[in-house]
């Protein structure tokens, strides 16, 4: 079984597939934007300071940016 980690973690240009989400906490437009369980992320920005981090979807070939602190919510593998 591969170790999960919070998404947060991950350094620009890892690639990582989600295995869980707190869906307690995560809004659900994160869903409708293609960040389920089993999809591909890349790592493509990290602002300074707690900032937004910039993820690309593989599965949908999508950019988007999320919060750090909705980051740690989302549990990824290598």
């Amino acid at each position: 079984m591969q170790e999960s980690f919070r998404l947060d973690i991950l350094k620009v240009g890892e690639v990582a597939t989600i295995r869980t989400i707190d869906e307690a906490v995560v809004p659900s437009k994160f869903f409708e934007l293609g960040l389920l369980p089993g999809t591909t992320v890349e790592i493509k920005h990290k602002a300074p300071f707690s900032g937004p981090i910039g993820l690309h979807i593989h599965n949908s070939n999508t950019l988007v940016a999320i919060r750090k602190s909705e980051a740690i919510h989302i549990f990824v593998s290598k």
